[in-house]
């Protein structure tokens, strides 16, 4: 157990950020004075769940700064994209909307523009955006959300552009302002980095290793969350299962599901994401034990073949996977499962896609969230030789989709005649309809009232359609 003290961000430090996002709101004031209208702030967030909780603090930084909101750019006089480094593809966006902003720019000159996330936390991205994007003002990386009000203040007081990429490995900041996206459905996260290093992934390189919060912090927040009215809590870390593992004397993953669990009220509990070589008998038996828990499993894969799951530094074979799955579904009653599948990684061959393939068939996935695999500069799959075409990555993609949605439409269709219980979250697609995920993080759509969103209801599933359930209220 690889174990080392973890330590806040200190209290003297928060201050001076709450000092400066004092100056900043006094300033956004007398702009009001003037103008008789409050500056407005647009924040993107790309990628994982993570991300949009480091969002939720953006956001809650900018509104105690004075900020009001906007999703319109054109009306933004500041803009911070926090982005994702996961996939090309996601940089790739970044980079294309940093450059349409060049004409908001030249247009009001003295709006912000601010880059941070994953991308930004890796020296090449950074350099570039320095040279390639001299309109953008402020670029920090993941270790310095913290530090919004000082960056905020800075560039609006000396117009001068800065750069905070510095690695703060062993802290975890506390007491940030959140400003949730929503009333109904909460992110909170247990824990930060990861120590897995699977060879694909940038992740550990861009947020560092794991740092567990403290679970009296986490078990308060959630408290608060519930009486606040949120009725689902999605408890958030790159690897869930190994939460505490690195702090002496805290409370596993499996304990702490337990304790939240306890909370008075009736709201459910997610998390994300699970490992299969950390999920263990005393995990399933929490989720069996504890009825606020959802009964879906999300437990990535990625491959299943052997060979391939040694060159990606996963830590497990797909017969051990295959056991882990057979001892939760004995454990949960009715478990659900999904899982993350990559695609052409370098060196795959027809032969290793196949046994993934068949594993598809064993597990029998509810859904799927499939990738081509996509190389990450910095990290050890980059240097692999990838002779496969991608024109072949493709092919095997889309035969991994049709294989999977008729798995899918299978598995929901055992679900006819079953009682779910529905969190109506929206509107269903069908007039006079709501939709919302039920206990085994399916979507389900049924007739209701508006009234009903936010609430718990129980449905008698209908139908089954290629990515959802149809249902009725059942009184």
């Amino acid at each position: 157990m690889n174990n080392r003290t973890v330590g806040a961000i200190d209290d003297t430090a928060l201050e001076e950020q709450r000092r400066f996002a004092s100056l900043v709101f006094d300033i956004n004031e007398a702009y009001f004075s003037q103008t008789g209208r409050h500056r407005l702030a647009l924040t993107h967030s790309y990628g994982c769940q993570q991300n949009v909780a480091d969002g939720e603090k953006l956001n809650g930084q900018l509104a105690e700064m004075g900020y009001g909101f906007t999703d319109n750019a054109d009306e933004a006089d500041i803009i911070i994209y926090n982005t994702c480094a996961v996939r090309e593809h996601a940089e790739d966006r970044v980079y294309g909307n940093l450059g349409a902003l060049k004409h908001n720019k030249r247009r009001k000159p003295n709006m912000l523009i601010g880059v941070c996330g994953c991308m930004t936390q890796q020296e090449h991205v950074a350099e570039k955006i320095k040279k390639s994007y001299p309109y953008v003002d402020m670029v920090f990386g993941t270790y310095a959300i913290h530090k919004l009000p000082e960056m905020v203040y800075g560039t609006l007081l000396n117009r001068k552009r800065v750069f905070d990429l510095e690695e703060r490995q062993n802290y975890i900041t506390e007491g940030l302002p959140v400003r949730h996206d929503g009333t109904l459905k909460a992110w909170l996260p247990v824990m930060y980095g990861c120590n897995n290093f699977c060879t694909y992934c940038i992740v550990p390189y861009v947020r560092g290793r794991e740092r567990s919060r403290s679970s009296e912090t986490i078990i308060a927040e959630a408290k608060q969350l519930v009486e606040s009215g949120f009725k689902e809590i999605m408890l958030l870390g790159q690897n869930v299962n190994s939460y505490g593992n690195t702090t002496p004397g805290e409370l596993s993953f499996a304990e702490l599901l337990k304790r939240i669990n306890a909370i008075e009220g009736d709201f459910r509990i997610k998390f994300m994401t699970s490992h299969p070589k950390d999920a263990t008998a005393e995990l399933f038996n929490a989720i069996a034990q504890s009825e606020k828990v959802e009964r879906h499993i999300h437990l990535p894969v990625q491959c299943g073949s052997n060979r391939i799951l040694k060159l990606m530094n996963r830590g497990y074979t797909a017969e051990k996977y295959l056991e882990t799955i057979e001892l939760a579904r004995q454990t949960i009653k009715d478990a659900a499962f999904t899982s993350d599948i990559i695609v052409g990684f370098p060196g795959e061959t027809y032969e290793d896609f196949k046994e993934t393939l068949a594993l598809l068939d064993k597990v029998r996935y509810d859904a799927l969230f499939t990738f081509i695999y996509s190389s990450r500069q910095g990290t050890r799959a980059a240097e692999m030789e990838d002779p496969v075409p991608y024109k072949d990555k493709t092919e095997w993609f889309a035969e991994l989709l049709k294989v999977q949605s008729k798995i899918a439409v299978e598995q929901y269709q055992k679900k006819i005649g079953s009682v779910v219980r529905v969190l109506a979250e929206a509107k269903g697609k069908t007039e006079g309809s709501l939709s919302g995920k039920t206990e085994h993080g399916t979507t389900c759509e049924f007739p209701a009232h508006e009234q009903l969103l936010g609430s718990f209801v129980n449905v008698k599933v209908t139908d089954a359609q290629n990515w959802s359930l149809v249902g009725e209220i059942q009184q």
